[in-house]
């Protein structure tokens, strides 16, 4: 059985910080996909996107998704596109305990409103880009995970601390 934690959700719903708050709590080494992408490619996602495409991006991820299939006792913070292809929503539950990050659209856009570095945002109205792929992807958040934790009014040690607990009830339920 794999025993890795994998954070998915949205853009600006906190997955990199509450994997790096996770990794030290746990001990667990963490693993960023994007940053894992970033560092194999050589060169920033949004020039992946503007070069090749969303779709040589989404295989990239899917090659990664598959690589991990070796490695137990990690976090994972995923890409928030990643739920996007069935077969990477197959591959993230083999992988492990599988949480969710929720957060409002207004919560959404104004923590990714800092960041230049979301190719799927910059438009003319991020705003309703955001709710727009969230009425596409919330499904398919749901139906990958294990547990949804709302971060809209909570600290990233309380989320963390959710995570936790669930993932020792879960892991201890496995045996």
């Amino acid at each position: 059985m794999q025993r890795n934690i994998i954070l998915i959700g949205f853009m600006g719903t906190g997955k990199s910080t509450i994997g790096r708050n996770l990794s030290q709590t746990f001990g667990y080494p963490l693993i960023d996909t994007d940053q894992l992408i970033v560092e194999q490619q050589g060169r920033p996602i949004p020039e992946i996107f503007e070069s090749e495409g969303e779709e040589a991006f989404r295989d990239l991820e899917t090659e990664l998704l598959r690589s991990l299939r070796k490695h137990s006792g990690h976090i994972i913070a995923t890409g928030g596109g990643i739920i996007n292809r069935p077969i990477n929503r197959e591959l993230l539950r083999e992988l492990g305990y599988v949480v969710w990050l929720i957060a409002r659209p207004s919560e959404i856009f104004e923590r990714t409103s800092r960041n230049s570095n979301r190719p799927l945002l910059n438009n003319d109205d991020p705003e309703r880009t955001i709710r727009e792929l969230l009425e596409v992807r919330t499904p398919l958040y749901r139906d990958t995970a294990h547990l949804g934790i709302e971060t809209d009014n909570l600290s990233f040690d309380e989320v963390a601390t959710g995570i936790i607990e669930s993932a020792r009830y879960h892991f201890g339920s496995q045996k």
